[in-house]
């Protein structure tokens, strides 16, 4: 193909690749969605080359899809129209650490662990964690959170600044180093989230926070979801500054013992974690303690060793790969919503209740510190009953999260799978979104069939 032998001029024919391997490892991501091979996949070094290879995509009318790390789970990084794959893993430079103003400036390809590594030498930590080692570049376009959100924000609120290589190969800056601008629209807030649909990131410039004095953290046993979930409502409701609040339910509980060999008692759970100095700590702990027992709370486990604080957490991350390890030959497929902390004791109650009918292996458990809940299924791919199941499932998820004003996504991401939604939850204003995709992508070569259908 023509457009490919540009590509070799461009870049070295090392960093073009069109072997059959390389093809399939970026034909899909860790989510239920169909791979689609890609024609070619290229692996930039400097943002100038990025530029290049979309003037070439441009001129060729190709379409183009950038690849971090291959962790998303709705789709985003599958080139359903095939084309070109911009893989980033050589772009994973930390550039600059603003220690003085809590900035660094990262290429795309870093990821979250090779970024607080770094930071560490300064005190710093950046605090957006999704779970997956994912890249700082795919954090920003699907707009992540995490276990950590409740207490730092989730990826928008972390940008500062970022480097966006257009449809037609400009570069340009979206924002500045000042901690705060009344100048002009704000373009970090349009390009985080928008899933390569209208630029290629190759610079973000995002904030770090000071690593706390002391963090604890924690593990409460609950009778039922609902008695958890209320807990979790009136500790944001008094105040307490809690760092992560994750909910667990006893089907997960009973997947981490058997995958993490730990021996947690099987029922609704919340894991915890606290940071602050030493006698503010103190009072927070004794605060929520109060309120879990108010709630029924069976026993509440604190932790101040490191090593055991990790063991938690890692046990919390390591849920998705606990199901598919106890369930092999099995997809799993994970629903993302998220609602009003208000309606959140009911929405969970809702999604548990409709797990039961589907007669499937699952659970629900999520981020329930900003309403941000999830349910998974494990399902046979080659079952097309079990899939229709999971995919009726989901819906009414989403539906009953929208009808009472949530999101079909509260840090998934749209990809393929949600852009179904898009007109129910936003209304006209999708029109507008679909007016700045005409306009900023007019040949429609930016990951197109994310978000929206090709226009």
């Amino acid at each position: 193909m023509e457009y490919i032998k540009e590509l070799k001029l461009q870049l070295s024919d090392n960093r073009v690749s069109t072997n059959e391997t390389i093809l399939n490892q970026h034909s899909s991501d860790e989510s239920h969605h169909e791979p689609t091979l890609p024609q070619v996949v290229v692996y930039p070094i400097t943002s100038e080359e990025v530029s290049s290879i979309v003037k070439i995509a441009n001129q060729y009318e190709i379409p183009v899809v950038p690849f971090g790390v291959g962790s998303a789970l709705e789709g985003h990084v599958i080139p359903t129209e095939g084309g070109i794959t911009v893989n980033f893993s050589l772009m994973n430079k930390v550039l600059e650490v603003r220690d003085q103003d809590l900035l660094v400036k990262v290429q795309p390809g870093v990821t979250r662990t090779q970024l607080n590594k770094e930071l560490k030498k300064y005190g710093l930590f950046f605090p957006v964690d999704p779970g997956a080692d994912a890249t700082l570049g795919g954090m920003a376009a699907t707009n992540a959170s995490g276990t950590t959100s409740v207490r730092y924000g989730i990826m928008r609120d972390q940008v500062r600044d970022l480097e966006v290589v257009l449809a037609d190969g400009t570069i340009m800056r979206t924002g500045n180093l000042a901690a705060k601008s009344s100048s002009g629209y704000h373009l970090n807030s349009l390009f985080v989230g928008s899933e390569g649909t209208l630029g290629l990131f190759t610079e973000l410039t995002v904030k770090v926070h000071g690593i706390t004095e002391h963090i604890m953290a924690a593990r409460a046993v609950f009778p039922s979801i609902e008695s958890a979930v209320n807990s979790v409502v009136n500790i944001l409701q008094a105040g307490i500054p809690i760092a992560r609040c994750e909910l667990v339910d006893e089907s997960s509980i009973r997947q981490v013992n058997q995958y993490s060999q730990t021996d947690y008692a099987e029922a609704p759970t919340l894991f915890l974690e606290f940071h602050g100095n030493k006698s503010g700590l103190q009072e927070d702990v004794e605060f929520t303690t109060d309120i879990v027992n108010e709630h029924g709370c069976k026993e509440i486990i604190f932790v101040n060793d490191s090593i055991e604080a990790s063991k938690l957490w890692e046990s919390r991350h390591n849920l998705a790969y606990a199901f598919l390890h106890g369930y092999p030959g099995k997809k799993m497929y994970i629903t993302d919503v998220c609602v009003p902390i208000s309606e959140l004791t009911g929405a969970i109650a809702h999604a548990r209740e409709e797990l039961n009918k589907t007669g499937l292996v699952g659970a629900v458990l999520g981020h329930v510190g900003d309403g941000n809940y999830h349910s998974l299924v494990m399902i046979d791919k080659q079952n097309p009953e079990e899939v229709k199941i999971a995919e009726a499932f989901n819906e009414k998820l989403v539906h009953h999260a929208l009808a009472r004003g949530g999101t079909c996504t509260g840090e998934h991401g749209v990809g393929i799978g949600k852009k179904k939604y898009q007109e129910l939850e936003h209304g006209n204003a999708f029109e507008l979104m679909k007016a700045l995709k005409r306009t900023l992508d007019p040949k429609c070569i930016l990951n197109p069939g994310k978000i929206m259908d090709k226009q």
